[in-house]
């Protein structure tokens, strides 16, 4: 059995902003302050779990992405334009089973989530892959921590053959809070990661039931992908629908019973703004991740603040559960709770401001 990891590489992080631009987006950056990028935790904890490992990215990340994890060609896989995680998560797999067949096994995870716990990952993982060896569509699901409407859940239904793993009965889009609380008060919903693993011929056969056209040209392009005429064939990425991989085959495969999950707890966040981020830092108790050579950083009656530095000091009095961020360029200031709001800000500054560094 192969293995084949498949890393879709992508979106700007507005709510990280300015950290994460679209030319610089959070998943190549140390967010964290433990040395390593996002995409580089990916890979790691990877390594030891995959045969394989492909990375999709746009073009203007190629190049940063093959630098940070020294990749070789055949490991980087660039859209022309972003379609969707659909067509960037079956392109690879058809490229994956044109190299290694139709058993191969693929799973997709994202560059730009974080998990503290990476052996139990491992064994999600695992149980994961011996699900799809039986022709399922696997995905991985989060124990949920508390009512979040910020996700999708994942409803579980019966046992599977295959130890600690569920059926699914249906994905379930973001619920308001109310709905949410129930659903973690029954036991039976999980939150919804993104990561799907699969065989190449069941999760394309999967495509070419619900979405054939985009089935069929995904095929083509990877039947040219590894020879001459690669350029030629990437001329139908242009006709292809935009695309969501849980609603185009996770969501119809699982009213006919053909997908399963994992439940997991693992530490995982996909850090969707300061305030996910401010309870992973290297060293919380403290609030300040490292960057640039700020010469003093002063935090005066502001507990649970986060900082992050340039070349200045900076001085916070009074402010509990501050964010600064200075990048050179731009300053932040803002609190934790009000930087889910920070998007919408964001879009309304000038375009060179909201996405150059």
């Amino acid at each position: 059995m192969t293995f084949v990891a498949i890393v879709p590489a992508g979106g700007a992080g507005t709510r990280l902003w300015p950290l994460s631009r679209r030319s610089h987006p959070k998943f190549l950056i140390d967010m964290t302050g433990a040395g390593r990028t996002l995409i580089q935790a990916t890979a790691d904890r990877l390594a030891g779990l995959a045969d394989d490992l492909i990375v999709v990215t746009g073009a203007a990340h190629a190049a940063a992405v093959a630098d940070q994890l020294d990749l070789d060609e055949r490991s980087l896989v660039v859209e022309p334009a972003p379609r969707g995680t659909m067509p960037a998560i079956g392109l690879v797999a058809a490229i994956v089973e044109q190299r290694y067949g139709g058993d191969a096994i693929v799973g997709s995870f994202a560059a730009d989530h974080l998990i503290s716990d990476t052996n139990a990952f491992g064994e999600a993982v695992r149980r994961a892959i011996a699900a799809a060896e039986r022709d399922l569509v696997v995905t991985i699901g989060i124990t949920p921590t508390s009512p979040d409407t910020g996700f999708g859940y994942i409803h579980q239904g019966a046992a599977t053959e295959v130890d600690g793993v569920s059926s699914v009965s249906e994905f379930m889009e973001k619920p308001d809070l109310e709905t949410a609380s129930r659903y973690v008060e029954s036991g039976e919903y999980l939150w919804n990661a993104g990561m799907f693993i699969a065989k190449t011929r069941v999760l394309l056969d999967a495509l070419a039931r619900f979405e054939p056209d985009l089935a069929s040209d995904l095929r083509a392009i990877a039947r040219s992908w590894d020879g001459p005429g690669r350029d030629s064939a990437l001329g139908l990425w242009d006709g292809l629908k935009d695309s969501v991989i849980d609603r185009v085959i996770a969501e119809p495969l699982a009213a006919e019973g053909g997908v399963a999950t994992v439940p997991a707890s693992m530490g995982w966040s996909d850090i969707g703004g300061y305030l996910a981020l401010s309870e992973h830092l290297d060293d919380p108790s403290g609030g300040i991740s490292a960057g640039g050579t700020a010469q003093s950083i002063v935090l005066s009656d502001a507990p649970d603040s986060v900082v992050y530095v340039h070349d200045r000091p900076i001085v916070i009095h009074g402010i509990p559960g501050a964010v600064v961020v200075d990048t050179g360029d731009v300053i932040l200031l803002t609190r934790k709770e009000a930087s889910s709001g920070l998007g919408g800000v964001v879009s309304a500054l000038p375009g060179d401001i909201q996405h150059l560094r």
